[in-house]
């Protein structure tokens, strides 16, 4: 057995300690998006594939057995070739996937299925937004310049920011209830964007926001096609040792 763990996320983590202790032969991927990334037990790679092709000839180049997706629930494109290259070296693979978050009674949310929709959702009037979406996204938002908004990223911007009126906070989760509260009494936060990636370590930014009566535009999650899931690195773990657990 020889493992590709496809990864940048807490799961993921916690999962390549997992494997690690297992003494499975493994190694973990990076996309390469964030500038110091967390080290891991494992050996690690980090770049893209060149593609769907590109991530085939690496799993036969490298003779891997199985591949795990943990990838981050919207990184659409590596999910996609992580399919496709599996189908097409016949290696079993699946998905580890966080559960996305439940509206409750008490959410002021407006759900929309994309960027373009979420930059539409925001009033008008002048209003100070925290947009906690990533830096990937951020570009779109400048139809809108007479807001202020709050943006927090892993690593510095490394450019100029495509907002006229943006300030950024450079930091590392998982965030706290407390520390989101004062980020958004500290800043005035009137409005948030965020997205549907659920999960623990980014929940504080919404339990926040439902504790102040912030409207929060939600992004909802992608939608892939079927393949197998588990929602934990112990399902994932008994998947590699049994790989018959776990239903698509």
């Amino acid at each position: 057995m020889r493992v590709l763990i496809l990864g940048g996320t807490s799961e993921a983590n916690r999962l390549a300690a997992e494997v690690a202790a297992a003494g499975l032969d493994a190694a973990y991927s990076y996309a390469g998006r964030t500038q110091v990334p967390v080290n891991q037990p494992l050996p690690t790679r980090i770049g893209g594939f060149g593609g769907a092709d590109g991530l085939a000839d690496f799993i036969r180049r490298e003779r891997f057995t199985h591949v795990v997706d943990a990838t981050h629930p919207f990184a659409t494109e590596i999910s996609q070739n992580a399919l496709t290259a599996c189908v097409a070296t016949a290696t079993p693979l699946v998905a580890l996937e966080r559960k996305p978050w439940i509206k409750t009674a008490d959410d002021r949310w407006i759900d929309v299925d994309d960027i373009a929709a979420a930059v539409a959702a925001l009033p008008k009037t002048r209003s100070n937004i925290f947009l906690a979406i990533g830096r990937q996204h951020v570009a779109p938002f400048a139809a809108m310049p007479q807001h202020a908004y709050t943006l927090r990223f892993i690593d510095a911007a490394g450019g100029p920011l495509p907002l006229p009126d943006a300030d950024l906070i450079v930091s590392r989760g998982p965030f706290t209830l407390s520390g989101e509260l004062e980020l958004m009494r500290s800043r005035r936060i009137e409005w948030v964007v965020a997205r549907n990636s659920g999960g623990e370590g980014a929940r504080a930014k919404i339990d926040a926001a439902r504790a102040l009566r912030l409207p929060v535009v939600m992004i909802r999650p992608p939608q892939f096609p079927e393949r197998l899931r588990a929602e934990s690195a112990a399902e994932v773990m008994q998947w590699l040792s049994h790989p018959a657990c776990l239903g698509a």
